[in-house]
Parts: C-alpha cells; sequence; structure tokens
C-alpha cells in the first residue's frame, strides 16, 4: 500500500499532549495491523537538544543509532514498541544546516536560496524519506503551537504535502485546549475556534479535532465545534485527564479516533486489537496493594521531565512486580554526611542517573555509600556508575581522593577517564560516545541473570569511562566487572555480589523500557525492594 501521513498540531496552548496523542494513534494503528513509524518537527534552531539544559528541554533520549533526541521520541517509543531513527527527530537547525551545506556545495546551481520552496523541500524530504522503508503510516507532530513565527515553515511544509498526495492520503489532527472558566461553570469553545481559524489561514483545515477537556464534552458543544470549526460531529475527539498515561490509547479508541483516521485513509484493516493493551491497563489498575518508594537522586529534580524516562521505568517495573510505585525525587546537591540518613528516609531503594558536571555529585557519593552500608538496593546509571566506582574507591579501596577526570583534571586517583576517542573532540554536539553498542555480560554475574542473555544491547551517552588501572584492585574489594564492551576494554556493568541489590551501568537502560516490557535493572530494582518490604512472599 501507499504510504499514509498523518499530521498532528496543536492549537491555543503548549503542554495538551500533542506528543501522547500521536503515540497513542500510533499505537492503536499498530494494533490494526499497520506499520507505524512517528516523527517530530521541532521548531527551534538548535541541531538537537544535546547540548541543552534538562531545564530548558527535559531529557534527552537518544536512539539506537545515536540521535539525541527530543523527549517525545521516548513516548513514541514506549507506545509504539519500535525503534525510531534520527530521522523521527528533526528540528529546525538541522533542516538550515543541511540547506546551507548544500548552497555551500553549489547544489542549487547558483538559485537564490529562499524559505519556499528550498527550506520546505528539506523539510519534506525528512518526512518522505519513511516510503524507501515502505511504513504504512507516518504520524508527523509538528512541536509548539499554531502561532509561533518558528513553525511556519513547517506547516507550510505540511501543507505541501496535503497538496502532493492524494486527498485520502493525508489526514490533520488539530490537538487544542477547551477551558473551564469555574465561576460560570461553562467550557469554553471560542480558544479552539480561534486557533483553527489561525490554522485554516494558513492553508490547512483540520480534519479531526483533539480537544484537551476537564469536563465531558456535551452534544451540544460538539455540534458547536463541528459548526465552527467545519469538521463533523464525531470528528470532535475528547482528550481527558486519565489515572494512568498508558490509558490513552483506549480512551482515544472508545472516542473514535482510529476509526476517523482510518475511513479518512481508506485504511482497509479498522477492527481494534488492543487486547494486550487492554490487558495490560487491567493488570496495571488491580495491582496489589503494596507500594514500594524509590528514590531519583539527582541534581535536576527541579523538573522532573529531566528524568521522565527513568521515571517511566520504575513504574513499568512495578506493573510487572504487581507493585505501585511512589517515586521521590531528591536534589543530590542538598546531601550531606550529616542528613543523609534523614533524606533516605522511607525510600526501599534509590536510583543515582546521568548528568554532567561538578556540582551534586558529593552527595550522590554519599547517598550510594549510605545505600551500600545499610543494604539498601541501588540502581547507578551513566553518571551514577561512575559515582558509585568513586565511592567504592575511596571508602573499600582506601583512595580517599578518588575522583573523576571530568571534576578534577589533575587529580592522581582518577578511577573515572576521558575516553581514548574523546581527547582530542572540541565540539560539544553530537560527539559523545551515542547510541546502541553491544555489552558482554559475565557469567554468573546479577546482571546476566537480569538480562538472561550473554550478550545485550543498549543505548550510551557519555565521555568518560571506568579507568582499567584501577579494574583489578577494585575487584579484589569485591566491585564485580560484570559487563564490557565485547574487545573488552570498556566496563559497562558493574555489581557488588555481597550487597542484597547493587549494580550500575554506564549505558542508559531507561530508553528500552517498555510498559509491558520493563528494563531488566529496573526490573531486578523493584523486585530487590519488593523482597525486602514485604520479606513473606
Amino acid at each position: 500500500m501507499k504510504t499514509k501521513y498523518v499530521f498532528v498540531t496543536g492549537g491555543v496552548v503548549s503542554g495538551l499532549g500533542k506528543g501522547i496523542t500521536a503515540a497513542s494513534l500510533g499505537r492503536l494503528l499498530k494494533n490494526r495491523g499497520y506499520s507505524v513509524r512517528i516523527q517530530k518537527l521541532d521548531p527551534y534552531i538548535n541541531i538537537d537538544p544535546g547540548t541543552m539544559s534538562p531545564y530548558e528541554h527535559g531529557e534527552v533520549f537518544v536512539t539506537d543509532d545515536g540521535a539525541e533526541t527530543d523527549l517525545d521520541l521516548g513516548h513514541y517509543e514506549r507506545f509504539i514498541d519500535e525503534n525510531l531513527t534520527k530521522n523521527s527527530s528533526i528540528t529546525t537547525g538541522k533542516i538550515y544546516a543541511s540547506v546551507i551545506n548544500k548552497e555551500r556545495r553549489g547544489d542549487y546551481l547558483g538559485k537564490t536560496v529562499q524559505v519556499i520552496p528550498h527550506i520546505t523541500n528539506e523539510i519534506k524530504e525528512s518526512i518522505y524519506s519513511f516510503e524507501k522503508d515502505h511504513i504504512d503510516v507516518v504520524i508527523t507532530e509538528i512541536g509548539g503551537t499554531v502561532g509561533d513565527i518558528e513553525s511556519l515553515p513547517f506547516l507550510e511544509a505540511i501543507r505541501q504535502v496535503g497538496q502532493e498526495k492524494e486527498r485520502e492520503d493525508v489526514v490533520y489532527i488539530h490537538v487544542t485546549l477547551l477551558p473551564y472558566i469555574s465561576g460560570s461553570k461553562e467550557v469554553k469553545s471560542k480558544p479552539t475556534q480561534h486557533s483553527v481559524k489561525e490554522l485554516q489561514s494558513l492553508g490547512i483545515k483540520p480534519d479531526i479535532l483533539v480537544c484537551r477537556t476537564e469536563i465531558d464534552i456535551t452534544d451540544g458543544m460538539r455540534e458547536k465545534l463541528s459548526l465552527f470549526c467545519n469538521v463533523r460531529k464525531e470528528q470532535v475527539i475528547q482528550n481527558s485527564t486519565v489515572k494512568c498515561l498508558y490509558e490513552v490509547p483506549l480512551m482515544m479508541e472508545k472516542e473514535g479516533l482510529a476509526r476517523e483516521v482510518c475511513k479518512h485513509l481508506h485504511l482497509d484493516k479498522v477492527e481494534p486489537h488492543n487486547h494486550e493493551w487492554e490487558e495490560m491497563i487491567h493488570n496495571i489498575e488491580n495491582v496489589e496493594d503494596k507500594t514500594v518508594t524509590i528514590g531519583i537522586i539527582g541534581k535536576y529534580v527541579k523538573l522532573e521531565d529531566s528524568y521522565l524516562s527513568v521515571a517511566e521505568s520504575i513504574r513499568h517495573a512495578g506493573f510487572q512486580q504487581h507493585v505501585k510505585t511512589n517515586i521521590s525525587f531528591i536534589d543530590s546537591d542538598r546531601i550531606t554526611k550529616e542528613n543523609v540518613q534523614k533524606k533516605l528516609e522511607g525510600l526501599d531503594g534509590i536510583i543515582v542517573p546521568g548528568g554532567f558536571g561538578k556540582r551534586g555529585i558529593e552527595g550522590m557519593i554519599t547517598a550510594i555509600e549510605y545505600a551500600r552500608e545499610h543494604g539498601i538496593p541501588f540502581l547507578g546509571i551513566c553518571l551514577g556508575m561512575q559515582m558509585a566506582v568513586i565511592e567504592h574507591a575511596r571508602h573499600v579501596l582506601n583512595l580517599p581522593d578518588a575522583n573523576s577526570e571530568e571534576f578534577d583534571p589533575n587529580g592522581k586517583n582518577l578511577v573515572i577517564h576521558i575516553m581514548n576517542e574523546q581527547k582530542s573532540v572540541q565540539k560539544k554536539g553530537g560527539t559523545m560516545r551515542l547510541g546502541a553498542y553491544p555489552c558482554v555480560l559475565k557469567k554468573g554475574s546479577l546482571a546476566e541473570k537480569l538480562y538472561g542473555a550473554e550478550e545485550i544491547s543498549e543505548r550510551h551517552r557519555h565521555r568518560y569511562e571506568f579507568n582499567n588501572d584501577y579494574r583489578e584492585a577494585l575487584e579484589k574489594k569485591g566491585l564485580v566487572c560484570s559487563g564490557q564492551s565485547p574487545d573488552g576494554t570498556l566496563v559497562e556493568i558493574v555489581e557488588d555480589p555481597k550487597h542484597p541489590y547493587f549494580i550500575a551501568a554506564q549505558f542508559h537502560p531507561e530508553f528500552k523500557s517498555r510498559p509491558n516490557r520493563p528494563a531488566p535493572l529496573f526490573r531486578g530494582l523493584v523486585e530487590a525492594c519488593k523482597k525486602q518490604k514485604y520479606p513473606l512472599q
């Protein structure tokens, strides 16, 4: 079949759930037997979010092929259970960089380079590129809201796609807000009307409205939106708040979103097959009346989206272990030797996640030491693994000045040092060790038990690594290097077999976790927390 295109735009305000709408639709279409890919067009001029502060853009999600992307790609992957690529993350910066490089090479044969057609053609090329993989449906989310100046080239490009393709091959979905005014106890449609009018002024007529609302939409409101926004009544889809994020696809199914998309795109496989997803939601809603509390000890906790995939992975593991998970975000910069007991009080386990820079690392090390000495289940990720190595070197190997080259370049005992291939790197963007790499697991180790395999592939994002000069000494003191690169040069996992659960990885297992298939290291953490809290099981 020909590739079909779905475009998801947003209006009125940001944060309405365009990404979750796109991801939910992707799951519903996949459940009907279609191959689906989802793409994000982000209007910022950065090449990617890799150099941004987490407070600017939340976490940086990394794909198998090493793209540093917007956190929405994490939602896409978790919902449709497909490994996306760099072509699923397109920014204004990428588009302009490509066009300028082509101009410098003379590819435009002396023509004046303009937004139309050169920029828009470049955008369309990224959209159409999925056709070579014979993808049935490409869902493209446009970042920002209609009316933003920076989004105009993307909106113009998707308008042109509607002109170039057959009408039944393209559908436009507009996600908007129906605010509830408590004073008058009314739901107001005017913001949606204005947003649709703005979109139509750009030459795009929305085929389906997804309306974010806290109050159920009445038939009268649907009729009003249908009349003023030029859509059929059944194409007004209610998007309400649900208890669990993963319920959204089933809510959208009930509202008829997939039905209307299939009807518009002339897709013949219209019967939903949501049994597995429904069973998963049933299990989530009927977990045991038991809760484990896990602390995320990080340096960017003021914005919880900085650790979005980590938090979701904890929840996935809770689903699988049939327990509720309570997540506590703790600022590592505020942890000291004097208050660590109080800071970690009530936690059943801790995670020290990734990050960069010196701020807050002493608090991380203090928390890891406390967890190790008191048998608290611990998982370290990327920076968290490096801090676990430093903690062992300082307090078990008795090297009080042990440190990372990142924090103390002239230090004496740098148990973490910069990777050889990173020493000559000058540019910051896209130059780390990025993407999926293989890892060989030590036989009989906790890592092998958790993964049930001798070799795995996980995603990375780092410049610094375990210093092998200290490997023998650390292993003699009980820190087992249980995962390494196939050539044995890079230590990827360390663990302490004397501890109830103490394991840390240089990679980011959270990027491959799924709601129905939790990442093994998170599953193991939650299982350990559950066993310690409810030992009679």
